[in-house]
């Protein structure tokens, strides 16, 4: 696939990135999609902003003015959740708000920690959220929590050490495991954090798994051929596939809703670019530049 250029490495964690975030109609010449909206942020701006457009890039309507990143749709699509940083962005918090951008609200307040990429339970009184931190020592704690939507009752799944913890439908949470020599591995577990399945097994970086609407499958990031690339599975693990083929990073997977296909984030001329393929890898489209931290809105009937 003669796509992508080679590039600077796209990371979503880096601090001194400021964030716009923003929404994008995207409608699907198969037209088979039920929902065309995709969540994303953007370098375009100095803060955080929510738009919606349709498919020639107008009817622009904006409707929040502020920092942070990594969107979560709400089941039923009419809140996001999301993360904001503080204190010179030592403190990152995850947020709730609705889709308009109205009814905001700081849900985690711990200092000097990084709760980031949050999910939503299938029935959406649940928010999992990843939390990092160096403790006295320098020694790097990779933890998951869960909570309340409203934000209450948080509590640390002390079992799962790891990030990017993303809800099946039945309930489950896939997540990334993190071992001690930086390497991970894409895990499943229940809810309270039993029975844990490690479901690669590479001796990789393997991140941002993403489950599709039917809970068959998992795609993700896993640079275990040398170079991140987008990778799928079925969800016990098996049937493991390596989807692209660039010499730049792509990261952060997303599945349409009804699973056909995924978008993904690249770099074109050293510009994060959202693009979209069929779930063999297949068809692959330029979606917009100044795009990244991409996700599918898939409302939950």
């Amino acid at each position: 696939m003669d796509l992508i250029k080679k590039g600077r490495k796209w990371s979503h964690n880096s601090g001194f990135m400021t964030l716009l975030l923003g929404l994008i109609a995207f409608c699907q010449e198969s037209d088979k999609s039920k929902s065309c909206t995709i969540g994303y942020t953007s370098l375009s701006s100095g803060i955080i902003e929510i738009y919606q457009k349709n498919t020639e890039g107008k009817s622009n309507i904006k409707s929040t003015n502020e920092k942070g990143g990594y969107l979560a749709w709400s089941p039923d699509g009419k809140r996001i959740a999301f993360y904001a940083k503080y204190d010179d962005k030592k403190t990152w918090s995850i947020h709730t708000m609705n889709s308009d951008g109205t009814n905001r609200k700081r849900l985690t307040h711990a200092k000097n920690k990084w709760d980031n990429a949050p999910d939503w339970s299938p029935d959406g009184t649940k928010i999992v959220f990843a939390r990092e931190y160096k403790d006295a020592e320098g020694v790097w704690h990779p933890e998951i929590w869960i909570m309340n939507s409203d934000g209450s009752e948080q509590t640390q799944i002390k079992s799962l050490k790891g990030s990017n913890p993303y809800f099946t439908p039945d309930g489950k949470i896939v997540f990334s495991w993190e071992f001690e020599d930086k390497s991970s591995a894409i895990s499943i577990a229940d809810i309270d954090g039993k029975n844990i399945i490690q479901l690669t097994h590479n001796g990789a970086k393997e991140w941002h798994p993403d489950v599709s609407a039917d809970g068959k499958q998992i795609t993700f990031m896993s640079d275990r051929d040398g170079n991140f690339e987008i990778y799928v599975m079925n969800i016990d693990g098996s049937n493991q596939k390596r989807l692209t083929y660039n010499d730049v990073r792509d990261s952060m997977p997303s599945w349409s809703p009804d699973g056909s296909q995924l978008i993904f984030i690249s770099k074109t001329d050293g510009i994060s670019t959202i693009y979209s393929m069929n779930k063999d890898g297949s068809s692959v489209k330029k979606i917009m530049s100044n795009g990244g931290q991409a996700a599918w809105l898939k409302i939950i009937q």
